[in-house]
């Protein structure tokens, strides 16, 4: 589970201090920089007037200033920019009563979803009870990442992200499955970014089959690439299947295959290119292909299938 960092620190410093102390870099690799930056993220966690003073300021401006435009996503403010390598964000977090989790249902709030994350942060429990979690490790390392794959999630307990808890949440080897606290909740994080971030995959898990549900994370590449493919422009096939064969991330490979694919009405001309997937010497790759390949035959069988039925009456009426 996230490793528990004790934050036993006294005083309290403005959002502008802490963005100037974490502005000179930290490394998470680094146990000094570690206690460093949580250090800082208590610091601010024990300002309990800023972020209330802040959203009162967004709110008067009507969202106009430059904070309000980096909005990160419906649960989370922005508190910084990148600086050193990171930055710091707020997470509100609503309560099981609340009627926006009533209202959006819980897995639009990312409760019940099982995930690690392809990055490492520090949180804080800044207000309420906090989100309950189902903490797992995995073993980075052995996992190919192809949907349906089974992975040894070893479970390691339950518990609250309150007031004053301090978590770092390791990259690519904690899990956990979050759930809605008893009343609305904030938790601060510092997040580390990494320039070849996007590459790293992100998991979600199905915890009753303990297997990968899928990839949490597709890329912007990937979308730029599916949509070139989509439209036809200039050597944009020539540069997926290229791509295909030689890229280095094997999810941008699967998602050329997947554009190509898409373009083809034939299903042997489907079949023939996921044959080829199959073939490129990647597990997760070849995993992917062999479930496509499965599910084209399955369609192309019911087409025949449906018409047979159909031709079938017409027969009948020639042979009488």
């Amino acid at each position: 589970m996230p490793r528990e960092i004790p934050s036993p620190v006294a005083g309290a410093a403005t959002l502008e201090e802490t963005v100037d102390a974490i502005a000179a870099g930290f490394d998470f690799r680094v146990e000094e920089s570690v206690q460093a930056a949580a250090e800082h993220l208590a610091r601010l966690a024990n300002n309990r007037t800023f972020l209330g003073d802040l959203l009162l300021d967004q709110l008067r401006d009507a969202h106009r200033t430059e904070l309000g435009a980096g909005g990160y996503g419906p649960q989370a403010i922005m508190l910084s920019p990148v600086v050193g390598g990171c930055f710091l964000r707020a997470n509100i977090w609503p309560g099981e009563r609340d009627k926006c989790l009533r209202a959006s249902g819980a897995t639009s709030l990312v409760y019940g979803i099982a995930h690690d994350h392809n990055f490492d942060f520090l949180t804080a429990g800044y207000f309420g009870p906090g989100y309950r979690s189902d903490y797992y490790e995995i073993e980075y390392g052995d996992i190919a990442g192809y949907r349906g794959e089974t992975v040894a999630l070893r479970f390691v307990e339950r518990s609250a992200l309150h007031r004053g808890r301090m978590l770092h949440y390791r990259a690519h080897r904690d899990v956990h499955s979050q759930h809605p606290p008893s009343s609305t909740s904030v938790s601060l994080n510092i997040v580390h970014v990494d320039p070849g971030q996007e590459w790293y995959d992100q998991y979600g898990f199905n915890l009753d089959s303990l297997r990968i549900s899928g990839i949490l994370n597709p890329s912007a590449s990937e979308t730029f690439l599916r949509c070139a493919v989509a439209l036809g422009e200039g050597g944009a096939l020539d540069l997926a299947a290229d791509f295909g064969r030689n890229h280095p991330s094997t999810r941008m490979r699967l998602a050329c295959f997947e554009a190509r694919a898409a373009r083809e009405s034939c299903a042997v001309a489907r079949d023939r290119l996921w044959r080829e997937a199959e073939t490129a010497g990647d597990l997760m790759l070849a995993r992917e292909a062999h479930a496509r390949r499965t599910a084209n035959s399955a369609i192309e069988q019911h087409e025949q299938g449906k018409a047979q039925d159909h031709e079938s009456p017409t027969d009948d009426h020639e042979r009488a």
